[in-house]
Order: structure tokens, then sequence, then C-alpha cells
């Protein structure tokens, strides 16, 4: 694994990690009837908490990263294990 190799599948699992993250939890103004202001839809976030979301999602992806790179660097699994039609 190449370093760009590894720095592509961190970013990828936080992506993937935060866009299941973003909705749990989540209060909208709509929810609470608290949509007194016309300039604020009824759908808005209330209190989004983007700052611990991201930090849970990172400290999570960190460890699911190195368990892959685990994986990958020891040779456990292979190209040759996934490949089921011998095309290498």
């Amino acid at each position: 694994m190449t370093i760009t190799g590894a720095i592509v599948l961190y970013a990828v699992i936080w992506f993937m990690g935060m866009l299941v993250a973003l909705p749990l939890g989540l209060q909208t103004h709509g929810d609470d009837g608290t949509d007194d202001d016309r300039l604020t839809p009824a759908s808005s976030p209330q209190n989004p908490n983007l700052r611990r979301k991201a930090v849970g999602v990172t400290v999570i992806t960190t460890i699911f990263w190195s368990v892959l790179c685990l994986i990958i660097l020891s040779g456990w699994i292979t190209i040759e294990d996934l490949d089921f039609f011998d095309r290498m």
C-alpha cells in the first residue's frame, strides 16, 4: 500500500462515516415547533453538533483504518484472494 493509497482509504472511510453520522440525533426547528422566524425553514437543524460528530467519526475512522492497513500490509488478504474469476 502506498502513502497515497492509505490517505485515499482514510478519506473514503471518514467521509462515509460522516455521511452516516450527520443525521443521527438531529433535531429540526419543525420538530420543536420553534420555527417562529420566517427566514429559517422548519427543516433546518437546530444544533447539528458538527464538532462532536467530526471528532467521533475521526476516532472511529482511525481505529477502522488502522485495522484495515494492518490486514493489507500483513498480507492476510491479498488481491489474489479476492479474484473470484481468475483474471490476475
